[in-house]
């Protein structure tokens, strides 16, 4: 049985809690090879779900079968994913939204590929299936919508076709070394054009099993969701309350 060092015990005791690159030791004047390799196959990964295409035609079959009706897509005015990524602009606006049909629903769903194509594609159609059987007991939901080369301010033009009174858009989010699958979800009350980014709310590092798992993200969301409601509106003013814990009263601690 080999003996560790106790500074190795060390390391890999906090490495169990988290996935950044900490106590990585040394060779020389540099890192030791194998960390070296995995920072490069981690900066790989990243670059390749930026690039990689959105499976489209997959992707709409399985959410589809979520059964809240079939999708539509919807595409940015970026005509690729080079002009895309030089020009997000582009990515904010539709092309062309003559496919959503006017629903008037109270929730509207976007799937949008973001920056991680692959992020939406593996956890897109789970996502969406805990945030519809969260919600579907209390409010009416549209067919969905899934949004290529997009960037979140594209949802509200695709809301306001739909008529929703509230967008809930599941995005790829920009990867990065220690993750390259995440998806955010950015809730917007009464949508419309022109919406700030200081009018949403973002539940963001969705990728189960290491990030948010969907059911408590579907929670948040229903949390925000109902909040915003009462509130009039989604934004800076609307916090996430689902997690809170309520405090004892002061005269209770001084009894203590």
């Amino acid at each position: 049985m080999t003996n560790r060092l106790p500074e190795e015990v060390f390391w890999n005791e906090l490495r169990r809690s988290t996935q950044s690159r900490i106590g990585l030791g040394r060779a020389g004047d540099s890192l030791p090879t194998s960390r070296v390799l995995e920072f490069k196959a981690a900066h790989a990964a990243a670059r390749d779900a930026v690039h990689q295409p959105l499976d489209v035609r997959s992707l709409s079959e399985t959410v589809a079968a979520v059964g809240i009706g079939a999708p539509v897509t919807v595409a940015s005015l970026a005509a690729d994913r080079s002009e895309y990524l030089r020009r997000p602009d582009l990515g904010r606006l539709p092309a062309d939204l003559t496919q959503v049909s006017a629903a008037s629903s109270d929730v509207g769903f976007v799937l949008a590929d973001g920056l991680s194509p692959h992020a939406l594609a593996e956890h897109g159609t789970p996502l969406l299936t805990a945030l519809v059987d969260e919600l579907s007991d209390h409010y009416t939901l549209a067919s969905p919508v899934i949004a290529t080369e997009a960037r979140v301010a594209l949802g509200d033009h695709i809301a306001e076709a739909m008529g929703v009174r509230t967008l809930v858009l599941l995005i790829g989010e920009r990867p990065g070394l220690s993750v390259a699958d995440s998806v955010g979800i950015y809730l917007t009350h009464l949508p419309r054009p022109g919406r700030a980014d200081s009018e949403r709310n973002c539940i963001s590092n969705i990728h189960p099993p290491e990030g948010l798992g969907y059911r408590r993200a579907a929670q948040t969301a229903a949390s925000l969701l109902a909040a915003a409601r009462r509130l009039g509106r989604s934004g800076v003013a609307l916090k996430d309350t689902s997690r809170a814990v309520e405090l004892p009263d002061r005269n209770d601690i001084l009894e203590l």
